[in-house]
């Protein structure tokens, strides 16, 4: 076989992962193909947590044993552990036939990076192992972090000006970015399992916090992950229940989570708890000490990934306390001016990606 075979069907196997966008954590998204006498004869993707690993899928789309010499191709090293679902290494041996195993991204686990691949050669299979690795390794950017650090990816998100001005002066139009950015950005909420907002921009702007999109036959989506509100001191929720911000009232109030003070008042706690709303009552909700209690609590909860949003002060004040391990920086071409506010400047480590969305531009990465 050659390796621009390998590369295409690398690609294929990514196409299959990404099925599961958002859909796996705190798994990662995994695809795999059957290859036999140089035609794909099977496919599988892993669709959820708990759900069958995309290995045993394709060997079980193929509804037998995979004739001698066959490839598998999978975009991130088969386990070589049991889990709950049985060692794909194993299931692979088990199909026989296969002789060969085309990888992407090595297991990032430090506990079991790299034995998938040596109990295959053991057992005589050929393993080519770092097709399209970058690619492979990517996808699973949250999956990465949370099982190497045990801890939640924190991504901040923001949009603004070209020189950096992310509030607009009362009276514009609060869109900064344009509709390529926007659907972007649903994109991303699709693949983060909680989103986080501050008390002021529930207040200002009542968003949903949804995630809104178009499937392959043109079909309106929305959904829900988990939705944050950083509140101290409880104030998005004063007053009467009908004059409640949607977050509280929706038909996902149950997804909502209310980060607050320890002193937040008992009374209007109670409140949204028995309407269904969750709330976390901490010490403090900002600064080091905020922060990481708050992501403790994530990881507690297996909530592996935060798509912070802002406001602009959330932000700043996850960025001064080291909490932001990503970015994404979504700017628009028109320069802010009088009345503007909210300016970031936001420096990545190298290797960040930058794309172009209509007019605007989103650069995203690991932040310095």
């Amino acid at each position: 076989m050659g390796a621009d075979k390998d590369h295409d069907w690398m690609g294929r196997a990514l196409e299959l992962a990404r099925r599961a966008w958002g859909q796996t954590h705190p798994n990662p998204m995994v695809g795999a193909l059957i290859v036999e006498d140089g035609e794909v004869v099977a496919e599988g993707w892993h669709a959820r947590d708990g759900g069958p690993h995309a290995e045993r899928v394709a060997l079980a789309k193929l509804g037998r044993p995979p004739r001698p010499g066959a490839t598998l191709v999978v975009t991130l090293e088969p386990c070589s552990t049991p889990g709950r679902t049985g060692a794909c290494c194993d299931a692979i041996l088990a199909a026989g036939g296969i002789t060969r195993v085309v990888i992407g991204a090595t297991d990032p686990n430090p506990a079991h990076a790299g034995r998938g691949v040596e109990v295959l050669r053991a057992a005589g299979i050929e393993v080519v192992a770092g097709v399209r690795a970058a690619e492979c390794a990517e996808l699973n950017l949250i999956f990465n972090h949370w099982i190497t650090l045990g801890r939640p990816l924190v991504a901040g998100k923001i949009a603004t000006t070209r020189d950096g001005f992310s509030r607009p002066p009362p009276g514009a139009d609060r869109w900064i970015t344009g509709a390529a950015a926007r659907e972007n950005v649903h994109r991303w909420r699709r693949l983060f399992p909680a989103i986080a907002v501050g008390a002021g921009t529930v207040r200002a702007d009542d968003p949903a916090l949804t995630r809104r999109w178009r499937d392959e036959d043109g079909a309106e989506r929305e959904d829900c992950g988990w939705r944050f509100v950083f509140d101290a001191t409880l104030a998005t929720a004063a007053g009467p229940e009908t004059a409640w911000r949607r977050v509280y009232a929706d038909r996902w109030r149950e997804r909502t989570i209310v980060v607050t003070s320890a002193a937040a008042d008992a009374a209007t706690r109670a409140r949204l708890e028995a309407a269904g709303v969750r709330v976390w009552a901490q010490e403090t909700t900002r600064g080091a000490a905020g922060w990481g209690e708050f992501t403790r609590r994530c990881a507690a909860e297996r909530i592996s990934g935060v798509y912070v949003e802002g406001g602009a002060e959330l932000l700043a004040d996850a960025r001064a306390a080291g909490a932001l391990d990503y970015a994404f920086w979504y700017r628009a071409p028109k320069v802010g001016g009088e009345g503007w506010g909210g300016r970031v400047d936001w420096r990545f480590a190298d290797g960040a990606v930058i794309e172009r969305l209509g007019e605007d531009e989103l650069t995203r990465g690991p932040l310095l």
